[in-house]
């Protein structure tokens, strides 16, 4: 059994609310869920039809999309770090 502590905070995504628990600041999840909800935003102005599970799924793909653009960007650079330091 983990001794960590767990944060209970409630956010608004996309005019629903959630509670989310997890070991990250309050003001840290706040803040992941307010991106969530700035691309759920932006995601449905372009596309005004989606219904909301496609929706998330777009989100989310879009989400990891970023997310594994990043990982590769960071390998490169500490590859380079790794290069320059021989």
């Amino acid at each position: 059994m983990s001794n960590t502590q767990k944060n209970r905070t409630t956010v608004d995504i996309y005019g629903q609310q959630y509670v989310i628990m997890g070991t990250e600041s309050p003001s840290h999840i706040r803040n992941v869920a307010s991106l969530v909800d700035d691309k759920m935003r932006e995601i449905s102005f372009r596309n005004p039809t989606l219904d909301s599970g496609k929706l998330a799924v777009l989100t989310a793909v879009n989400a990891v999309n970023d997310y594994l653009k990043m990982k590769d960007q960071l390998e490169r650079l500490q590859s380079e770090l790794l290069k320059e330091k021989d």
